[in-house]
């Protein structure tokens, strides 16, 4: 009983240190060519049930730490973390939370973003697509490596909205960077940059762009459909809408990504406290 009560006592202790640990730097609102600029990640993971480390609600407080205006919360093959996390997020001014699956199969991953229901990870890419968007949500082809090019048929192609072109393998793995590459001169695509967040490093390491006229879910959504979109890699190599990445470079106030805050003693506090809290009551049980 102690024990459990230490254990719980660390967990809640950790969610408040983790809550108030680190004011976030709000991003200056930024206009170019008639459309606000929102910096988003479109491929976030949370716990539990998708191999991440953190809560729906601390992924939210780190994606705001990382000055991130819009996220696509992508539970594997569930949506109901990202719509803890569209709660959350909106009662504490947080980034615009789109609700979000990673359709996670072996032939291929997708992530459906802007949806309210679980898409069936065994059906055929095209029959997912089509199912997303009478959800009203994008379809993005989530790191479109070559073992999963047999899954993106031609029917899934003729209708495909999105593909990542910036992701983290292309620095962990640079020969996979051509293969995201081929992948996305396909056919017209929105290009994104994501960071396929699971809790190591942090959100918006890759991040994109978007020309949204209005920073709502709905707008957002449009923007993607539309293509309005700008990624860069760390090389300064630009994918996207050719003409808004001409007037971004002309203004010359297109933000780059940064490196990340550091991280304060009581956000520490917060990490350490709840992973040792976690631990406790997983080694001495709920009963």
């Amino acid at each position: 009983m102690k024990a459990r009560l230490i254990s719980g006592s660390l967990v809640l202790a950790a969610i408040a240190a983790g809550t108030f640990a680190e004011a976030p730097r709000a991003n200056p609102p930024l206009v170019i060519g008639g459309y606000q600029v929102l910096a988003g990640d479109f491929h976030v993971h949370m716990h539990p049930l998708s191999w991440a480390a953190l809560t729906p609600w601390d992924t939210v407080l780190e994606t705001r730490r990382q000055r991130l205006d819009v996220v696509a919360m992508a539970g594997q093959n569930n949506v109901w973390t990202g719509k803890v996390a569209r709660w959350f997020s909106r009662r504490i001014g947080g980034p615009t939370v789109l609700v979000s699956q990673e359709v996670h199969t072996p032939r291929y991953h997708m992530i459906a973003a802007g949806i309210e229901s679980t898409i069936d990870w065994r059906r055929t890419a095209a029959q997912a697509i089509d199912e997303i968007h009478q959800q009203g949500g994008v379809a993005i082809a989530a790191h479109p490596t070559i073992e999963y090019w047999p899954g993106w048929d031609d029917a899934a192609m003729r209708t495909l909205d999105a593909a990542e072109i910036v992701h983290p393998l292309i620095y962990s793995q640079p020969e996979r960077y051509p293969q995201l590459q081929e992948f996305y001169r396909r056919k017209k695509l929105t290009a994104i940059g994501s960071s396929d967040y699971h809790g190591l490093g942090y959100p918006g390491v890759c991040r994109t762009y978007v020309f949204a006229r209005e920073n709502s879910e709905q707008g957002i959504l449009e923007a993607l459909r539309a293509g309005r979109t700008a990624v860069y890699d760390r090389e300064g190599r630009a994918y996207g809408d050719p003409e808004l990445i001409r007037l971004a470079s002309e203004t010359g106030s297109l933000p780059r990504p940064e490196a990340p805050p550091a991280t304060t003693m009581l956000g520490l506090f917060s990490r350490i406290a709840g992973a040792l809290g976690l631990l406790g009551l997983i080694l001495v049980g709920f009963k």
